[in-house]
């Protein structure tokens, strides 16, 4: 039982995403609950075992909300409004939930799993036609996303591009806040209350929903137009930039053992499994997950103080040899997969089955029909974004 007497880790770890940083297994094996400093100068604690992490996410001890407190240790400056942390007790308290939910379900859009495959299909086309090398990122993977998350949204197709260079500044990590990012959230943020308020009103997708619960008795007076937009602009930051970055991974880790891609093209049924596996071994979270202890909790030897910080490194726990037999071994046959990639807890991420068709779908597109896909540089040789709360290669070009 210890916390002073521990020594301060390095944090952020590397921000190469084709590698577990090495600090990782070391803190998981010597101190699974570690002093970090972050970025801000404040001290955090720094969780990196299955067992622990998933005590974290768990207890309702642990608030993600109260991190976006005033005065509290942080993890880096916020970005965007405080009450914009906390966008499902939002979507909770003011009726929304079933509106959210229906939106995030493969099952409510009984046209999404043929508009998703020709929609990457479509996008492989155009890459094809421009010819080796092709650029994966900006080519398939951003607008795949994007795309899926304005027919979510129910906004023009066309429009992708503007909101993903608003996420491009909204989701910077910086020890101190910065000039563009109110006006970039707020830039946003009126697009979305321009669409919901257009002329014909929005009829598809959460806005359309949303749309029709403003003229609902039971809700109208409990929501204002900019909490809707909120909602809405929200769920498409954290969205677009999770399913485009877990895709980007996915797609890496592919090319790195080009066996398993020929394993898809030879067993397509084995899909599923293996974007569960791909899901466990991805390292775009980035920075960890940050909760702030409502009350003094003890963490394995370390008693956590109400007040401080708490940081669940994914990556930690999704490469615990206790939970995970060979960790490092990307295994598609996996008997139990319990990874904690979407999260855990009433945080557990709503959109995880969304998620799921969304990266079947495109992989399966993308072995298919460039069966002899591979990096047009060594993998090494990625540039991967600094200050970005996701771990991303700024370009990811290939040749087939």
């Amino acid at each position: 039982m210890t916390t002073s007497a521990q020594r301060e880790a390095i944090f952020p770890l590397s921000r190469r995403g084709d590698v577990l940083p090495a600090e990782a297994t070391r803190l998981r094996e010597e101190q699974p609950v570690a002093r970090v400093r972050t970025m801000t100068g404040d001290e955090a604690w720094l969780v990196s075992s299955y067992a622990l992490a998933k005590q974290v996410l768990e207890d309702d001890r642990f608030s993600l909300k109260d991190t976006a407190n005033p005065g509290v240790p942080r993890q880096y400056a916020l970005t965007i409004p405080p009450e914009v942390v906390n966008n499902m007790g939002n979507i909770n308290s003011a009726g929304l939930r079933n509106a959210v939910m229906k939106t995030l379900s493969p099952r409510a859009d009984k046209e999404l799993d043929g508009w998703l495959e020709a929609e990457a299909h479509r996008l492989i086309d155009t890459l094809v036609a421009h010819g080796a090398p092709g650029e994966l990122r900006d080519g398939f993977t951003e607008p795949y996303s994007a795309a899926l998350h304005c027919r979510l949204l129910g906004i023009p197709a066309d429009d992708w591009r503007r909101l993903m260079s608003g996420i491009d500044l909204a989701f910077v990590t910086s020890p101190a806040p910065f000039e563009g990012s109110s006006p970039n959230w707020y830039k946003d943020l009126g697009y979305m209350l321009e669409r919901l308020n257009a002329d014909p009103g929005p009829t598809e997708g959460l806005l359309g929903r949303f749309a029709a619960l403003r003229r609902s008795p039971e809700v109208s007076d409990q929501v204002d137009d900019e909490l809707l937009a909120t909602v809405a602009l929200s769920l498409f930051g954290a969205g677009a930039v999770s399913t485009s970055a877990f895709l980007l991974h996915a797609v890496i880790a592919l090319l790195q053992q080009p066996e398993l891609a020929d394993r898809l093209r030879a067993e397509p049924a084995v899909i599923g499994r293996a974007v569960d596996e791909l899901l466990r071994v991805n390292l775009s979270i980035g920075d960890a997950l940050p909760r702030l202890a409502l009350a003094d909790v003890r963490l394995g030897e370390v008693l956590v103080k109400e007040g401080e910080l708490v940081l669940v490194l994914v990556e930690g726990a999704n490469f615990d040899p206790e939970v995970f037999p060979h960790p490092e071994k990307i295994d598609f046959d996996r008997e139990s997969n319990p990874h904690l990639a979407f999260g855990a807890g009433q945080h557990f991420c709503p959109a995880s089955a969304l998620g799921r068709t969304h990266a079947e779908i495109a992989l399966t597109a993308l072995v298919e029909r460039l069966p002899g896909l591979r990096p047009a540089l060594p993998v090494e040789q990625l540039a991967w974004r600094p200050g970005f709360i996701k771990r991303l290669p700024e370009r990811l070009p290939v040749i087939w």
